[in-house]
């Protein structure tokens, strides 16, 4: 994958900087290893330090030190992890700060507008990470609901007129069905890469292993596909 900042070989493995930093390492060190792209999460980011004091050292690789690509995580991961801290709804997500309990709202427009102020390379749409277990019933809403917001996160980045790489998440629980399903309307959408998402939630590794047994070949051969942990 070619960016404006650098060229990253695949397979390749990305290391974590949830808050703007991987945790006991310098950038150069991060370099050293051979780590070529880096992950920071937009709704942690949003809250600390705050996107404003990152845009004012220029944008999150400023911030950073680190002038190589990076690829921002929504925040739909915390539609999961903060269960008992958020509130659902077709225009969005109320969360609550696990900083200090504010009240924060995130939809797809804000979380594509946050990612571009960080000057993320790889914008990833906003998504709900369906929970597990989940009967059907649910996991379908919650794809459905998933694919609206991935067509408004597209629509607002080409608002932008942001031309960094936008990637979809395809969704659907456990089931082959939801994710063929899934896949195939983010297709029809179009993004720059594709991501596997709702795995790594507390399913059994047999269940993640069957989803994976089939799902990457629904997803186009000439283009990044990316398996979220």
């Amino acid at each position: 994958m070619i960016f404006a900042r650098g060229m990253v070989e695949t397979p390749a493995f990305m290391p974590v900087g949830t808050y703007g930093t991987v945790k006991a390492m310098t950038p150069e060190e991060v370099k050293g290893i051979g780590a070529q792209i880096i992950l920071g999460n937009t709704f942690h980011l949003s809250i600390t330090p705050g996107t404003e004091v990152i845009k004012a050292h220029g944008d999150l690789h400023d911030f950073m030190h680190w002038q190589g690509p990076i690829l921002t995580d929504s925040g739909g991961f915390q539609v999961f992890s903060l269960g008992d801290m958020r509130k659902i709804s077709e225009a969005g997500v109320d969360f609550r700060s696990p900083k200090d309990g504010a009240k924060i709202f995130m939809g797809p427009e804000e979380s594509i507008k946050i990612q571009s102020d960080l000057g993320a390379d790889i914008v990833m749409i906003f998504d709900e990470c369906t929970p597990y277990p989940a009967d059907k019933a649910t996991a379908d809403q919650s794809m459905q609901l998933s694919l609206r917001w991935a067509q408004r996160s597209k629509d607002t980045h080409q608002a932008l007129g942001n031309n960094n790489a936008l990637f979809g998440i395809v969704q659907g629980g456990m089931y082959e069905d939801l994710r063929q399903q899934s896949a195939k309307k983010l297709i029809e959408i179009e993004f720059d890469g594709y991501a596997i998402g709702g795995l790594s939630v507390g399913e059994p590794k047999e269940a993640m292993i069957k989803v994976l047994d089939f799902l990457p070949e629904q997803l186009p051969k000439d283009k990044p596909r990316y398996l979220m942990g």
